[in-house]
């Protein structure tokens, strides 16, 4: 009886420990994503404007919430109507560095004087906000 006792013992310890090497902390398991949408820049005519355009809001690494996206501080009369949606998942550069654009924001820039403005692309999922900057030249020519 002892000896049965024992080894159930010993099986059941063997087992807590193949669970807690096969357990990854909560900390490993926290999403992980960047916001790659820096160095954009458009250009529009300051007469015109450029009523229907966009800029692309890339996300990588892994996250496990929706991460939506947008545009901010855009010149006066400009509007963003509406940014993607991004799914829970995982977006990571392929082997010739190249990343999948997985995030746009739909753009209205209104004609303004000529000039240099910095508006921000940004990325939320909920927890936490990522922005980059986007540089919307207004020239005479582009």
């Amino acid at each position: 009886m002892k000896a049965s006792r024992r080894g159930a013992g010993l099986l059941l310890g063997l087992v807590s420990a193949l669970t807690l090497v096969g357990t990854s902390p909560a900390s490993a398991s926290a999403s992980t994503w960047t916001l790659e949408a820096e160095g954009q820049r458009i250009c529009v005519r300051s007469s015109h404007g450029w009523p229907n355009t966009y800029a692309v809001a890339p996300v990588s690494g892994t996250w496990t919430s929706t991460i939506t996206t947008g545009v901010r501080d855009l010149p006066p009369g400009s509007s963003s109507m509406g940014g993607s949606t991004i799914a829970p998942g995982t977006n990571d550069r392929r082997p010739d560095g190249a990343l999948v654009i997985n995030g746009f924001v739909h753009l209205s820039i209104a004609p303004a004087p000529v000039g240099e403005y910095t508006a921000e692309i940004w990325a939320t999922d909920g927890k936490e906000t990522q922005t980059d900057p986007l540089l919307i030249v207004v020239r005479d020519r582009c």
